[in-house]
């Protein structure tokens, strides 16, 4: 058996890098959210989804969690028209990315605040370990 303050620092580390990298993702598909084609009729960008899964930690025991992969969107494009555009196709509409404002910024603040919490059990782990090391020397 494992300790459980290394066991829950390992947990609550994987939390960290799991939403740190979909924050990534979601700041990359607000960034791109009015990147149209550069030719007519060209696809503009796709938006970029986050799977996570489950992984077991031989060491410990624990299940930490892990990226499974960063797919794409297959939301059909929205269209708008804008003849003057470069992407525009013969009838002047530009196929939109797929990326939706309000749900990419209901992403970030999920996962700043996943990311919020594991960093205080990280906090509070680091506190117990000074409590034992404190009782351990008196």
């Amino acid at each position: 058996m494992s300790d459980p303050i290394i066991s829950s620092l390992k947990i609550a580390s994987s939390g960290l890098e799991a939403q740190s990298k979909r924050l990534r993702v979601v700041s990359e598909n607000i960034a791109n959210a009015e990147s149209t084609g550069k030719t007519a009729g060209a696809d503009p960008y796709q938006r970029k989804t986050v799977t996570f899964s489950q992984e077991l930690d031989a060491v410990t025991g624990t299940s930490l969690v892990k990226i499974d992969r960063v797919g794409n969107d297959t939301t059909p494009y929205p269209v708008e028209l804008d003849p003057g555009n470069p992407a525009a196709n013969a009838d002047g509409y530009v196929k939109m990315p797929n990326v939706n404002m309000l749900v990419e910024m209901a992403d970030m603040r999920e996962a700043n605040r996943s990311y919020e919490a594991n960093l205080q059990v990280i906090k509070q782990a680091r506190q117990l370990i000074n409590m034992t090391i404190d009782l351990l020397r008196s």
